[in-house]
């Protein structure tokens, strides 16, 4: 583990040049976008290779939350790291608690972490199951939570290298910055359409009248289903989208039903 400070000159001055202009400038052209997360990433990529980042919001009393994802030119297991990190690994995690310690104020943090530093049982589900080799996190305050934008290398690619780190410590405040305003344009994006797609049209429907206050009898009704069916199409959608309760199920998804 190591963690940089995103605040130092010497590391701003370090990516001034035209590649770095450019990708970040495309970044933030891509601020509002539907694709955000597919588009700003191949932008990303235009500064350095990654091939998958996750932004995780995180809170001090209340399960984390995951607006946006995407892979570049790699295989997408996003939303199934997503599935088994927010069912049980969070819980454990300890990755991100100095993290969220020196975030803070205006202070930004990137935190560099080795597959092989990370606890077995996080490491074998996310990292090992899909070939991840290493993360560096840029962390910063939000609001009272703190934002983690997530950027991951594959075994086929290079370690992260010093001067892919000052690059990333440079273009930290521009990426966080791009990635709150985004949210803050978008406060339904969470969770994203990979992990919507995963729910069956029953799934869907039964979730959509759950955020109306409908009773499983009254699912029931509606649907022409038995209320054992309807729970377990619950259970099933609880079980894709990691969660357990239905107010988290309103808290994931009630700003996209809404939108409809």
């Amino acid at each position: 583990m190591q963690f940089i400070s995103a605040s130092r000159p010497t590391r701003i001055r370090s990516w001034t040049n035209a590649r770095a202009l450019e990708s970040m400038a495309g970044l933030i052209g891509c601020i509002g976008h539907p694709n955000f997360a597919g588009d700003a990433l191949a932008q990303v990529n235009r500064l350095l290779p990654v091939a998958w980042w996750s932004v995780f919001q995180l809170y001090p009393d209340a399960p984390p939350c995951m607006p946006l994802t995407a892979s570049f030119e790699f295989p997408d297991g996003t939303m199934d790291s997503w599935q088994a990190y927010r069912k049980s690994l969070y819980l454990r995690d300890q990755t991100f608690l100095e993290a969220r310690e020196r975030a803070s104020g205006a202070e930004q943090v990137l935190v560099h972490w080795n597959a092989r530093e990370i606890p077995r049982a996080h490491r074998e589900r996310i990292y090992s199951k899909h070939a991840l080799r290493e993360r560096l996190s840029l962390v910063c305050e939000d609001e009272g939570a703190w934002l983690a934008v997530n950027l991951y290398r594959r075994e086929e690619q290079p370690f992260f290298s010093d001067t892919d780190i000052d690059t990333l410590s440079g273009a930290c405040a521009l990426i966080l910055s791009s990635v709150q305003r985004h949210l803050a344009l978008n406060p339904g994006s969470a969770p994203t359409a990979a992990a919507l797609s995963m729910l069956t049209p029953r799934e869907r429907q039964v979730c959509e009248r759950m955020l109306k206050g409908w009773t499983h009898e009254g699912i029931s009704s509606d649907l022409q289903l038995s209320p054992a069916t309807v729970k377990t199409y619950r259970d099933r959608a609880f079980e894709k989208l990691g969660i357990h309760h239905r107010n988290e199920l309103f808290a994931l998804l009630s700003g996209h039903f809404e939108k409809r």
